[in-house]
């Protein structure tokens, strides 16, 4: 009715109609802005926060003084980080996690999504609910590091490469998106002209599989970059943990205390909050710098994969 009501009511402007919105359209689009407004100042804040403390000085910090732009700025929560040894060791680790991993991750999910979108691929139905099953269901943790173990992985990069290279998820996305954006009459033609699969894998589909590649390259470098639990249970030298693992063991050791005076006590609790911002603000510097360049392909090839099923 509300609609109607706005289509008569229209007054020439210029030569043109102009639809007049009804008061009760004006009030509901206030309250849409007003509860986005909330929501991005609930995002916002803790970013610039963070930023700010990181820039501040331990007294500023520990003290509560910051709370919006940095205070007494500094530089000394970054020095005190890049002079760390084990923080320069744990990035670099980090960096060959998620750039090893995020290529195995991608090249074996590719392999397994093609050929289950391929209507000629005998046996697809029930392989692909076993891989959906595994999903849904796991053998647990123990089970899991006893197979990691009798594999010989622990204490090896390849144990936070190899067991969770592969996301259920991810899967069948990629799927999805070869189901409804490689035409059949491709792999006809390349069939037709000689081509191989593994020629026509390169040649064709990944060029036109950008997209979901960004996609799924995105999630899992995010993922990777982001874990240590798995660094936590299957590492034990220090000289391959991740960044997240050293800034873990980092703010554990600083909050100790243990026989020092009052003063030195103090100290090193501020040090040791300062730090924790400066760590997190470099540990997201990463992601924060990549995710521009294929966010454009990401919601593209989010979008094609969530069509169907």
């Amino acid at each position: 009715m509300s609609k109607l009501q706005s289509h008569a009511n229209r007054s020439p402007v210029n030569g043109r109609s102009t639809i007049r919105e009804s008061s009760g359209d004006r009030i509901f689009m206030t309250i849409i802005y007003l509860v986005l407004t909330v929501v991005l100042i609930a995002v916002l804040y803790p970013l610039i926060y963070i930023v700010s403390s990181s820039l501040s000085s331990p007294a500023a910090v520990s003290s509560g003084k910051v709370w919006l732009w940095p205070v007494d700025l500094t530089l000394d929560g970054y020095k005190s980080v890049l002079r760390n040894a084990q923080v320069i060791t744990g990035y670099a680790n980090s960096l060959f996690y998620t750039a090893s991993g995020t290529l195995i991750s991608v090249a074996l999910t590719i392999m397994i999504a093609y050929p289950l979108s391929k209507k000629t691929f005998v046996g697809r139905s029930p392989l692909m609910m076993f891989i959906v099953f595994t999903m849904l269901f796991s053998g647990g943790l123990i089970p899991t590091y006893l197979v990691v173990k009798f594999m010989g992985l622990i204490d090896t990069r390849w144990a936070l490469l190899i067991p969770n290279a592969v996301w259920v998820w991810q899967v069948i996305i990629a799927r999805t998106f070869f189901q409804n954006s490689i035409p059949e009459e491709l792999s006809e033609a390349a069939d037709i002209d000689g081509c191989s699969d593994i020629r026509f894998i390169f040649s064709v589909i990944l060029p036109l599989a950008k997209p979901i590649v960004a996609v799924l390259a995105l999630m899992y470098a995010v993922g990777q970059w982001n874990a240590y639990f798995d660094a936590l249970i299957y590492l034990k030298s220090q000289s391959l943990y991740p960044l997240q693992l050293i800034l873990r063991s980092i703010l554990i050791l600083n909050s100790s205390t243990g026989n020092m005076d009052a003063s030195e006590m103090i100290k090193q609790q501020q040090m040791a909050e300062l730090m924790k911002y400066s760590l997190i603000v470099m540990a997201s510097l990463p992601v924060l710098v990549i995710y521009p360049f294929v966010q454009r392909y990401f919601v593209q090839g989010m979008l094609i994969g969530s069509v169907k099923g």
